[in-house]
């Protein structure tokens, strides 16, 4: 009796230890949007200078997150994900005491390195603890509590720059990681898998190449498309990618085997997935900046006004995954990411400096149902693509394409922005948003087109199934 109530409350503190670990991790992928007027207004910067910021997070946490877990794989998962959480709690503070924006950009670099190391350990850390029979109920939670940390984050980070400081986004980091470090010590139990695969050579390529393009796409209105280190990176970081592939097919043991693209599904489902976030992560970049500069409301208002968006999922979620059992995952992914489509396009339609917000509403609404309809069949098609052995792989591989598909796209969007319009007035805000808003929605509707490649349903077995279901959850709305 009291070993198996030893059981419960390991169980139980390793569901709260990694629960409110994923939410810290998720928050800072969006809580920064709304606090970005605020952080200009007190550090200054450049358009490219706001797009690091959000950028040098999620390029980070993209390119290490694969290697994050195969550290902790090797090295033991508790001393990893701890080590990961000190980064991720110092390089918080670093960011909320920063002197200028470029201290701010490096402290956002190192706490994606910290997110990439703990995130993917959560979920292994979480099933290690819970006993099969519980799993999933412990699972589901864990889902909420990130998808609710994604719904919230422009709201918290809204209310705080109002009623605070900016800063306070990052200090809200500091007390829970201490709080957790300890807990995480002295509750949490260590396990390993010696045979882990470490592809530094892999690591260093996609990161190198990464950087280089991003560094382009982000400096290139400001520095010249045609200036030396703009063709440099372009040039290089076009190069080190292609050479990631090459490893990718030649190598023993890459982190990401060239191999399971062959396979239609996950072919489909992730260059959907990076098309997706490309399109909605540099839309919500810019969109939070217009609500605040030009439609003229406080930090919080903004965030309450994007909750339509952001938190559709916490509701259309559990249906998608109804109908995604019913039908398949292939039409409810493909008719989600073409209502996120047509969100973004009805954006930019009624976008002007005097819109009302009844006027953008539907745009949000769309966009919200459509985000939520992916979401849920993604991770099933994900994990049903290959086989049981390879799932932690392909939910590696996917996580880290959406990451890296966020980066491109405000990369991308804010290029866009820049060469059409600027900060300069409210007239010339909307003149750069409006295209950029088009190019996202065509990434997006491309990406619905990509997803009919992906087979109608498969029979699975029990075994695959569960594994399938074991792991999946990784995919909610964690990385948005």
């Amino acid at each position: 009796m009291n070993q198996q109530a030893g059981r419960r409350s390991s169980a139980a503190w390793a569901l709260v230890i990694t629960s409110v670990a994923g939410f810290m991790a998720a928050l800072d992928n969006l809580v920064v949007t709304t606090a970005l007027p605020s952080i200009r207004g007190d550090l200054g910067g450049a358009l490219e200078d706001l797009e690091w910021t959000v950028s040098a997070y999620t390029l980070t946490f993209a390119v290490l997150l694969m290697l994050g877990a195969a550290l902790g794989d090797r090295f033991g998962r508790r001393r990893l994900f701890i080590v990961g959480l000190a980064i991720f709690t110092g390089a918080s503070a670093a960011a909320a005491l920063a002197p200028g924006i470029d201290a701010l950009i490096a402290a956002r670099a190192v706490q994606g390195v910290g997110a990439a190391v703990m995130m993917p350990l959560t979920l292994t850390l979480l099933s290690a603890a819970v006993p099969a029979a519980r799993r999933g109920a412990a699972l589901g939670i864990f889902s909420a509590v990130t998808g609710l940390a994604v719904a919230s984050g422009p709201l918290i980070g809204g209310s705080l720059t109002e009623h605070i400081s900016w800063q306070w986004i990052f200090w809200l980091n500091v007390p829970v990681g201490l709080v957790l470090l300890p807990l995480a010590r002295l509750r949490l139990h260590e396990s390993y898998a010696p045979d882990a695969r470490l592809d530094v050579p892999g690591t260093l390529l996609v990161s190198g190449g990464l950087f280089g393009i991003v560094y382009a796409l982000v400096n290139g209105q400001a520095d010249g498309w045609t200036s030396t280190p703009i063709l440099a990176g372009l040039t290089v970081g076009t190069a080190l990618v292609l050479a990631f592939v090459r490893h990718g097919i030649t190598s023993k043991n890459p982190m990401l085997p060239m191999r399971l693209f062959r396979d239609r599904a996950f072919f489909g489902i992730n260059v959907a997935s990076l098309l997706m976030f490309l399109g909605m992560f540099g839309s919500i970049f810019l969109l939070s900046q217009f609500l605040q500069g030009v439609a003229g409301y406080s930090p919080t208002e903004a965030g309450l006004r994007m909750l339509p968006w952001t938190g559709m999922p916490l509701i259309v979620a559990p249906i998608a995954g109804y109908l995604s059992d019913k039908i398949g995952g292939r039409p409810v992914v493909a008719t989600g990411l073409a209502l996120q489509a047509v969100g973004l396009g009805l954006f930019a339609v009624v976008l002007e400096p005097g819109v009302s917000y009844a006027a953008q509403l539907p745009g949000l609404i769309l966009s919200g149902v459509g985000m939520a309809l992916y979401f849920a069949p993604a991770a099933s098609v994900v994990m049903s693509s290959v086989r049981p052995a390879e799932q932690g792989v392909a939910s590696g591989a996917n996580n880290a394409l959406r990451e890296v598909g966020g980066a491109l796209g405000i990369a991308v969007l804010g290029a866009v922005f820049a060469a059409q319009g600027g900060y300069q007035t409210p007239d010339a805000f909307t003149d750069g948003t409006v295209p950029a808003l088009w190019i996202g929605a065509g990434a997006v509707a491309i990406a619905a087109l990509v997803a009919l490649l992906i087979p109608g349903r498969r029979r699975t077995g029990p075994v695959e199934t569960a594994e399938a279901a074991l792991t999946a959850k990784e995919h909610a709305p964690v990385a948005v």
